[in-house]
């Protein structure tokens, strides 16, 4: 039963990606929600929120609400924002619930990842579109720290002896897709609009949240049976 979710989840996002691209924000306004939604539901039937999958489903839970925030006029970026924060928050939790291992790859990652996200920091905040007060840096910055914690703890999972291979690949790779997606609205929101980058910016946050809870959904399903 649960698969039927999944081809529902694929048909809202291509819909929904189609929305974009055309700038039918009408349907837009009712897909983008949508996925997420199916992506709770799904996550929901599969694990019941059991063995640490509650986190991920607040995370989903968060980042629906910041849908629905990012939809709205420009004011409320910021709120939007905060419950994207609130999601990667819960991720992390999600993540560290399940044992992880400090080794030598993972410092090497955790410095790769820093140095990127200081780097789209500076382009970000050089913008004086936007960022032209103080304040408004503070939750930017608050913003790029957890979703480089939340990439740095999907990656953790590939050297962690409580992940499978396979949905440890499936969270690391949905969350560098989400790392990438959120670093294209930021350009998005403060240069010159390229329709084609919201599009793949869009694709990116899809296909990233679906890999990061169909991997949990695995690893939870694939735990719980050995």
């Amino acid at each position: 039963m649960e698969i039927y979710w999944l081809y529902a989840l694929l048909i809202i996002c291509v819909v929904d990606w189609f929305a974009v691209a055309k700038k039918i924000k009408n349907l837009e306004y009712i897909c983008k929600p949508a996925v997420m939604l199916v992506l709770f539901i799904f996550l929901f039937l599969s694990t019941h929120f059991e063995n640490g999958s509650v986190w991920f489903a607040l995370g989903v839970f968060f980042s629906l609400v910041g849908d629905i925030f990012l939809m709205l006029p420009k004011s409320l970026f910021t709120e939007g924002l905060v419950f994207f924060l609130l999601a990667h928050l819960s991720y992390i939790t999600g993540f560290i619930y399940f044992d992880l291992n400090i080794n030598l790859a993972s410092v090497l990652i955790f410095l790769m990842i820093g140095v990127s996200s200081y780097t789209m920091y500076r382009l970000v905040t050089s913008q004086k579109i936007y960022f032209n007060q103080v304040k408004s840096k503070i939750p930017v910055l608050l913003y790029i720290i957890a979703i480089s914690v939340m990439l740095f703890c999907a990656a953790l999972t590939l050297t962690s002896d409580a992940w499978l291979f396979i949905p440890s690949l499936m969270v690391t790779m949905g969350a560098f897709l989400f790392y990438i997606s959120d670093s294209m609205v930021a350009i998005n929101r403060y240069l010159p609009d390229m329709q084609i980058r919201r599009v793949i910016s869009m694709m990116a946050y899809h296909i990233g949240q679906g890999l990061i809870i169909i991997g949990v959904v695995y690893q939870t399903t694939l735990s719980a049976a050995l």
